[in-house]
């Protein structure tokens, strides 16, 4: 898979996704496999499953692909995405507060989350697992798909575009050099 691929007449487009549920799925006329990193793009060059060859995903904008969506190929009909299970950690607390603590720890870092009521979902990493451990959360490794939130600025969960309900969206960036002083905790 490769992005940013000079446009090629050969290949099916999908200029379109379909959520899941708003499409039949029955009707689908193959499947691609993306982890969690390949649905979250815009353009890319993608191999459909069980060897029917290529298809270029070329939205308008970058968007979060969820499992189950369907990638309108023009001419062609509509290929099924489906998430494989990647190398997760399930998080878990004896009490409601403790897991919305920790929440706030995994948010703080800008780490993906999946929220499933009692539990959060997050990629496998031996720092986050020994910090939330030991802030008393169990923490427990698991192969799933992974399909954590979108975020309060966009459908991508990197996303840093939004729009403010006036007729336009806009960028608005996400800064990464966080100094001290715009947190209200210490660091110290």
């Amino acid at each position: 898979m490769s992005e940013d691929l000079p446009p090629s007449t050969d290949l099916p487009r999908a200029h379109t996704v379909l959520p899941a549920g708003y499409w039949d799925a029955a009707k689908a006329v193959g499947t691609v496999t993306l982890d969690f990193d390949h649905r979250c793009r815009r353009r890319l060059r993608l191999e459909r499953d069980g060897g029917d060859g290529p298809l270029m995903l070329d939205l308008p904008s970058p968007r979060h692909i969820r499992h189950g969506d369907g990638l309108v190929l023009t001419g062609v009909g509509i290929v099924a995405v489906k998430a494989p299970p990647e190398d997760l950690m399930e998080v878990r607390c004896e009490a409601i507060g403790d897991l919305l603590r920790m929440a706030w720890h995994i948010g703080n870092r800008h780490i993906p989350a999946e929220l499933r009521g009692d539990r959060l979902r997050i990629r496998a990493d031996h720092v986050l697992a020994d910090m939330l451990t030991g802030l008393g959360a169990i923490v427990t490794p698991v192969s799933a798909p992974f399909d954590p939130e979108g975020g309060a600025y966009g459908d991508s969960p990197a996303g840093g575009g939004h729009g403010h309900g006036h007729g336009h969206s806009h960028d608005h960036g996400h800064d990464h050099d966080h100094g001290h002083h715009h947190h209200g905790h210490g660091h110290g």
